[in-house]
């Protein structure tokens, strides 16, 4: 078997487990909810790279949820709405600011650039 046709059955095999997604992608999306909805004294002063952690946070719900099954197109809207309702929600968190466009930006990139990764790799492997 030649190298690449050895890589896209590996990907293929690891695109195929739909269940780990899935539980993968509930607990990227809990991870971001409590990380996002914790009070600001219960976090660090500073926050290194926050637009990055935003962006990298909504890419794992976005394409966990594509590669557990959802059509890319709604793994991205779920991800891109899940974010602005975690934003709009931080707004009742003491010590916490929350309906920011820019982190509304952040999540929505990330969920884009997640869908659109996966999409390739599936025009890759369906070959």
């Amino acid at each position: 078997m030649t190298e690449p046709a050895r890589l896209t059955a590996l990907l293929r095999r690891w695109h195929d487990r739909r269940r780990l997604w899935a539980g993968l992608a509930l607990a990227a999306a809990l991870t971001v909810a409590w990380g996002s909805l914790v009070p600001g004294d219960a976090l660090p002063r500073s926050l290194p790279w926050d637009k990055l952690n935003h962006f990298l946070g909504y890419a794992a719900i976005a394409g966990l949820s594509g590669l557990a099954g959802l059509r890319l197109t709604l793994a991205f809207a779920a991800a891109a709405l899940f974010g602005v309702a975690i934003e709009f929600a931080q707004i009742s968190v003491p010590g916490r600011f929350g309906g920011d466009p820019a982190d509304i930006l952040a999540n929505a990139l990330g969920a884009g650039c997640a869908v659109l990764v996966l999409w390739g790799l599936r025009r890759r492997i369906m070959r």
